[in-house]
C-alpha cells in the first residue's frame, strides 16, 4: 500500500475515534472530568489499531476537548474548552491581530459577563474572585505572578456569568492575551498594578452586591485603563527602560 493511502486511512479511521467520543459525551456517558477509556478499549470499540486511536485524541486534544495526563490516561476537563486556542494564536499571527482587536473583543464580552456575574455568581465564585484579588494586591512586586491573577479574575467574572459560551470565549481570548502580555509586564509601572488591584477589588465589590448596572461600567473602565497601560508598557519595552531599584531588589 502506498504509504500516503496508509496516512489517508489513518486519518479516516481517527474521524470514526471522534466520532464514537462524541456519541459518548452526547449519551452521558462522559462529562467535565471524566477520564476516557483506555486506548486498547476504544481501540476495541471503535474497531481500529491504537495508532489510530492516537490519532483521533490528538485531534480531540487540539479542539480542546480532551487533556492528557502523564501516567494517569485521558480526561474531560472541567470548566469551560479553551476552543483552540492554539489555532486563534496562529490565526492572530496570520492575520495581524492588533492590541486593539484582543481589547475590543475582550469588551464586548467581559462587560457583559460581569452585569451577568452579578445576577449569577454563586457564594463559591464569589469566593474565587475574592481570592484572585487578594493574590493581586500580595503580587504587586511580581509582575508574572500579578498577570496570572488578573487574568483568573477575567476568566472567574466569565464563569460566574453562568453562560458556558460567553465563558468558554473569554477561556479563548484570556490565551492569547496572555501570550502577548507577558512579554511586556515586566514594564508594567507600580501605580499603574496598584491602580488595576483597586479596579478588580471594585469589580468584585459591585458583583458581590449584585449591582449589575455598576460591574458593568467598572469592567469597561477598566478594560480602557488596561490598554493604556499595555500601550506603556510596550513603549518601555521599545526603549529599553530599566527595570526600578525597587523591582530589581524584589527579583
Amino acid at each position: 500500500m502506498n504509504p500516503r493511502d496508509d496516512r489517508h486511512d489513518i486519518g479516516d479511521s481517527a474521524s470514526a475515534v471522534v466520532a464514537h467520543v462524541r456519541q459518548l459525551i452526547d449519551r452521558g456517558a462522559l462529562g467535565p472530568g471524566a477520564r476516557l477509556p483506555a486506548e486498547r478499549d476504544l481501540a476495541l470499540q471503535v474497531g481500529v489499531s491504537r495508532p489510530t486511536v492516537r490519532a483521533g485524541l490528538r485531534t480531540l486534544g487540539a479542539l480542546g476537548v480532551v487533556r492528557s495526563r502523564r501516567g494517569s490516561g485521558t480526561y474531560i476537563p472541567e470548566g469551560p474548552p479553551t476552543l483552540g486556542a492554539e489555532a486563534l494564536s496562529f490565526l492572530a499571527a496570520l492575520h495581524k491581530f492588533t492590541v486593539d482587536d484582543v481589547y475590543e473583543t475582550r469588551r464586548i464580552l467581559e462587560v457583559g459577563a460581569a452585569g451577568l456575574a452579578a445576577e449569577r455568581a454563586t457564594s463559591e465564585q464569589l469566593a474565587t474572585l475574592a481570592d484572585e484579588v487578594a493574590g493581586l494586591f500580595a503580587s504587586l512586586n511580581d509582575r508574572q505572578v500579578f498577570l496570572v491573577h488578573d487574568i483568573n479574575f477575567h476568566r472567574g467574572v466569565a464563569a460566574a456569568s453562568g453562560n458556558p459560551i460567553v465563558a468558554s470565549m473569554v477561556e479563548m481570548v484570556s490565551a492569547l492575551y496572555y501570550e502577548r502580555r507577558r512579554m511586556t509586564a515586566e514594564r508594567a509601572v507600580d501605580r499603574d498594578l496598584r491602580d488595576a488591584a483597586d479596579a478588580h477589588r471594585h469589580i468584585y465589590q459591585a458583583i458581590r452586591a449584585k449591582d449589575g448596572e455598576r460591574a458593568r461600567r467598572l469592567m469597561h473602565e477598566h478594560l480602557l485603563r488596561a490598554r493604556s497601560y499595555q500601550a506603556k508598557e510596550v513603549l518601555a519595552s521599545t526603549f529599553k527602560v530599566p527595570a526600578s531599584p525597587r523591582r530589581r531588589a524584589a527579583r
